[in-house]
C-alpha cells in the first residue's frame, strides 16, 4: 500500500477587502482546517496573485516535491490554474496534478468548510 500525498492547504484572500469574501470568518474556516482535517497546516496570504504571491509560490513549493498537493482555497480554479502554473513549473511540478484549487468566494463560513472537507476527504481517500 502506497503513502497518501501530504496535504497543505493554502487559502488567499484577494487582500482582505474583495467583497466576495465578506460573509468568511477567515480564521475560523483555518482554524477549522488545521485542526479538523488531515493537512500538514493551513496557511494564509493575502494576495497570492500579486508580486509578493509569486515569490511566495517560489520559497514555498519544494524543488521537484512531486509528493504534495496544495489544496489552494482563493478566486476561480481556472484563473488559479493561469496564475500559478509557471511557479509550481519552475519547481519542476504540474499545477493539474500538485494543486487543488478551490473556489470559496461568496460563501459563509459553514459553506466554505463543508467545501474543504470534502475536498480533503476525497484527496485522502485517493
Amino acid at each position: 500500500m502506497s503513502e497518501r500525498r501530504p496535504l497543505k492547504f493554502v487559502m488567499c484572500v484577494c487582500t482582505g477587502e474583495c467583497p466576495g469574501f465578506a460573509k468568511l470568518e477567515l480564521w475560523k474556516l483555518i482554524n477549522f482546517i488545521r485542526k479538523e482535517l488531515d493537512v500538514e497546516y493551513a496557511i494564509v496570504h493575502p494576495q497570492l496573485c500579486a508580486d509578493d504571491g509569486d515569490r511566495f509560490w517560489k520559497d514555498f513549493l519544494k524543488e521537484g516535491d512531486k509528493g504534495v498537493t496544495y489544496v489552494i482555497g482563493a478566486c476561480d480554479p481556472k484563473m488559479q490554474g493561469k496564475m500559478f502554473k509557471d511557479a509550481f513549473a519552475e519547481k519542476g511540478l504540474e499545477f493539474n496534478k500538485n494543486a487543488f484549487p478551490l473556489d470559496l468566494r461568496n460563501m459563509e463560513t459553514s459553506e466554505a468548510m463543508k467545501r474543504v472537507e470534502e475536498a480533503i476527504n476525497k484527496l485522502v481517500a485517493q
